[in-house]
């Protein structure tokens, strides 16, 4: 058993059944990426699993336990994070401020949300420098840097990122991948829904492929990099992953 362990999950938005049948696992410390094209149902899976829709059928197990119908703030206390596409961050609110928002369920324990503070500081160098910025008059790539070191401050076991390199510049999106395989090496597991399928499989121990809700490809990412279908829908034809 896997620390995160999906089984045949469907959801419906009305009559319209989004996810027909969606079967995957995490395993502590890995990347495990999902690609699919738009619609395909790839946030609905992570919105699912962190507790923002509820499943017509299918089980979610975390660390062994079911969390089929525990709100998303007690999910979240268990040690699953989520990053929504577009960051959703408090623009008015500091740095600071915003990474404090994330501690909120820990806020009691004073040391260890200054522990945390000063890892996502250590990971991040340039949040450190502008600490006292609103979060609103950052960069995109500082904004998802953020939303990141906001979500680190719970102290998740599980990272679910959702289009996290959008609208930033491929220099910055790789750049920002890479730190999010360093998170993962240090043993929090990522569950990466990514536009950039190169980036996303070079960076990510296995891969899902999702269309029109269902998995139709899964296995090791190195190898779903050289499969001809993932070439061809998302890599652009047959260049080599990483080049």
């Amino acid at each position: 058993m896997g620390l995160l362990d999906v089984s045949d999950l469907r959801v419906s938005y009305g009559s319209i059944e989004a996810l027909k049948g969606i079967s995957l696992h995490v395993e502590p410390g890995e990347i495990v990426a999902v690609l699919g094209s738009n619609g395909a149902g790839k946030t609905t899976t992570l919105k699912t699993i962190s507790g923002l829709l509820r499943p017509r059928s299918g089980s979610i197990t975390f660390d062994g336990s079911s969390i089929v119908g525990r709100a998303a703030h007690d999910i979240v206390a268990l040690g699953l994070s989520q990053i929504p596409e577009g960051r959703r961050l408090f623009h008015v609110l500091s740095v600071d401020e915003n990474l404090s928002m994330g501690g909120y369920l820990m806020r009691a324990r004073r040391n260890v949300l200054r522990e945390r503070r000063a890892h996502v500081y250590e990971t991040f160098p340039l949040l450190a420098e502008r600490r006292r910025q609103l979060a609103g008059t950052l960069s995109g790539g500082e904004q998802q840097m953020l939303a990141i070191g906001r979500a680190l401050m719970s102290e998740p076991r599980l990272l679910m990122l959702d289009e996290p390199s959008l609208g930033l510049s491929p220099l910055l999106s790789k750049r920002l991948l890479r730190i999010v395989r360093r998170i993962a090496d240090q043993g929090t597991a990522v569950l990466l829904v990514e536009q950039n399928a190169r980036q996303a499989l070079a960076i990510s121990d296995r891969a899902y492929v999702i269309e029109t809700g269902s998995i139709l490809l899964s296995g090791q990412a190195s190898l779903l990099a050289q499969d001809e279908r993932v070439q061809k829908a998302y890599l652009g034809g047959y260049q080599a992953v990483g080049s």
